[in-house]
């Protein structure tokens, strides 16, 4: 009986996670509805619906941010940092696994943080562009409005890719 891709691939993802668990037994590999690294538990959720080699460039950027003990940010900058450190990481990680991240994936990726740092730095009053005054706030030195920005990392807006490309 022949194996079929979709089962070929979901059996390569499971050997790759088993992998990683065994080389990573401080950390808990979890399916979930998207990627995440929760210091709290010390796990590391996972899409298991992405096609495989988007799912371990995911797992290793993940397991980057765990390696690197991530575990809060007091600005969208450090945030921007955060995420810039764990992706050379995760490319040094593949490189270990047999995974390669490209560079056009590891920027389209930071894009989303770029693009969703640019509506949260933009002037609603004056449209110039500002620096975070706390985790929440930003103050334009231009026109002095002040805004709101949510603190939480998820309601950031991701970049809709084809399923398809790493």
């Amino acid at each position: 009986m022949a194996v079929t891709s979709s089962s070929d691939s979901k059996l390569k993802a499971k050997v790759f996670i088993t992998r990683l668990q065994q080389d990573f037994p401080g950390f808990k590999f979890t399916p979930g509805p998207q990627e995440n690294w929760s210091p709290g538990n010390h796990t590391i959720t996972y899409n298991q619906d992405e096609p495989l080699h988007k799912l371990k460039c995911g797992i290793l950027h993940e397991l980057a941010h765990a390696q690197l003990d991530h575990r809060d940010y007091q600005s969208d900058f450090e945030l921007m940092k955060m995420e810039s450190e764990a992706w050379e990481l995760a490319a040094r990680l593949g490189r270990k696994y047999g995974v390669r991240i490209s560079n056009d994936h590891i920027q389209n990726c930071l894009d989303t943080y770029r693009d969703w740092l640019h509506r949260r730095s933009t002037c609603p009053n004056c449209g110039l562009h500002v620096l975070q005054a706390d985790a929440t706030n930003y103050h334009c030195f231009n026109c002095q409005t002040t805004w709101k920005v949510s603190g939480g990392r998820f309601v950031r807006p991701y970049r809709r890719t084809n399923k398809n490309s790493p």
